[in-house]
């Protein structure tokens, strides 16, 4: 059956991801069928969805980040007589049930991008007179829910494509999105803090993406404060993090403002265990394979943070041996390390990916791109055990952006499996942009404007976006 969709406006290229990605969690196998309402941008807040069940969208709806609510559509028009005479077509077997003596009901009134008084409100509740309502009103706790939306947005300067006609919805709404965590979870409140914290809201639709349930294993190898795990913790999974850094992972800022205490904050489940990363040796073993459902993670690529690995510049070069430390040294030791390219982590990532996660398990990850002259069709490293889902792409600044990649696990780990990612991933760093080896992206990103030689506007060709959400 298809129903009416209606999306936050941001976020805009994660909307459709996120909303497949839970419809797949939900038990829906097939790809979904989406349509847009009549000479509407791709844009537009209205999509109109195919689902096989009013159980699976209430579903969605619930549980979404971006979804503002999904509606079963009783008419649409370009005014109120084409909005009167869809709703009048509708059939009654579908109508009759909400509209009973016994039930209560709510009509609410929305204009997207436009603020409409209580007067206008009034003015178009009186248009729905022709409904044969027969129930009681209650706003507070009625058993069914309406509403009324328009795009009266167009035409105004908000930075969406114009349409020729305005469009109005009338339907019964199934599910709203619950918006309300992401107040509870938003850093500003937050005990302990780094500077890479992942933003609340792209937390929680990255834990959707990676399509986190109850009973899941969920593993963050760069868990830096946990912000990831917390939105992970919060759908029920159980959580398992590692980090280069043992100050991090274990001390914090003192034993009441550590990663440990931001799970005791919100009374989410502490993490299984959080990994001491830095012993220069995998975070597997060969008893130890396919053990969690996800791996979430923003790997380090040298904006805020560069990436760092164990061993140091000596060892690392063969100048010196490996070494043990002294038992009574252990507890506080901190081990050198060197610098760790963007192309090797993604590698090391796909690589451990590959061998721990359970067959079906999802990959989420973000990966930057340098907004340039071909910076339209960027490519991305790719590996055997792998199928790619989906790329939803950030805009952070006029320079570069990042990308949120999902990947599914297709195909068991073997030592050909091996051998064809180790001749992937030479062939990527062979032909891949230089700054993801040098790591270089924060000079790139800071560096100065370039002088306008030919005095052509370079960045007339690029699109332009209101804010870095888009």
């Amino acid at each position: 059956m298809w129903y009416l969709c209606v999306f936050y406006h941001r976020l805009l290229e994660y909307r459709k991801a996120e909303f497949e990605s839970l419809a797949g969690l939900f038990g829906v196998e097939t790809s979904l069928e989406w349509s847009l309402p009549k000479e509407h941008h791709p844009d537009s807040p209205f999509h109109f969805v195919n689902l096989p069940s009013e159980d699976v969208a209430e579903q969605i709806a619930n549980r979404s980040i971006l979804v503002r609510g999904i509606y079963e559509l009783w008419g649409e028009g370009q005014d109120f007589k084409e909005l009167e005479e869809a709703i009048k077509n509708y059939p009654d077997d579908r109508k009759l049930p909400y509209l009973a003596p016994e039930s209560t009901f709510r009509i609410t009134i929305d204009s997207f991008g436009k603020v409409i008084s209580s007067q206008e409100k009034r003015d178009r509740l009186q248009m729905l007179a022709f409904i044969p309502f027969k129930g009681r009103v209650n706003l507070k706790n009625p058993d069914h829910k309406f509403n009324l939306m328009d795009n009266d947005y167009y035409g105004s300067s908000n930075g969406l494509p114009a349409i020729a006609k305005r469009r109005i919805f009338f339907g019964r709404e199934i599910g709203v999105a619950d918006r309300k965590i992401l107040q509870t979870y938003e850093l500003k409140s937050r005990k302990y803090l780094g500077p890479t914290a992942m933003d609340a809201e792209m937390a929680f639709l990255m834990a959707n993406q990676a399509q986190v349930k109850p009973g899941k294993l969920v593993f963050d190898p760069f868990v830096g404060t946990g912000s990831i795990l917390i939105a992970a913790a919060h759908f029920g999974a159980m959580t398992m993090g590692a980090d280069i850094d043992i100050r991090v992972v274990r001390d914090g800022r003192g034993p009441e403002c550590n990663v440990w205490s931001n799970f005791k904050q919100y009374g989410l489940p502490a993490p299984i265990s959080l990994l001491r990363a830095d012993n220069n040796l995998p975070p597997w073993r060969p008893g130890l394979r396919e053990v969690f459902d996800a791996i979430i993670c923003d790997p380090p690529y040298g904006v805020r943070a560069g990436g760092r690995k164990s061993g140091g510049r000596k060892l690392l070069k063969g100048i010196i041996g490996p070494y043990t430390v002294p038992d009574d040294k252990r507890t506080d030791h901190i081990p050198s390390t060197a610098s760790y390219s963007l192309v090797e982590c993604v590698h090391d990532l796909l690589d451990t990916a590959a061998r721990m996660l359970v067959m079906g398990g999802r990959l989420v990850y973000f990966y930057p791109v340098l907004r340039e002259d071909d910076y339209t069709n960027p490519t991305f490293p790719e590996h055997p055990c792998f199928k790619f889902v989906t790329s939803c792409e950030q805009i952070l600044s006029y320079r570069y952006s990042r990308v949120l990649l999902t990947m599914v696990k297709i195909a068991p780990y073997s030592e050909e499996i091996e051998l064809a990612a180790k001749i992937k991933h030479l062939d990527f760093k062979e032909n891949h942009l230089k700054w993801l080896e040098d790591g270089n992206l924060h000079s790139a990103v800071f560096r100065p404007a370039d002088a306008n030689i030919h005095g052509d506007d370079k960045s007339s060709s690029k699109p332009k976006y209101r804010g870095k959400y888009v």
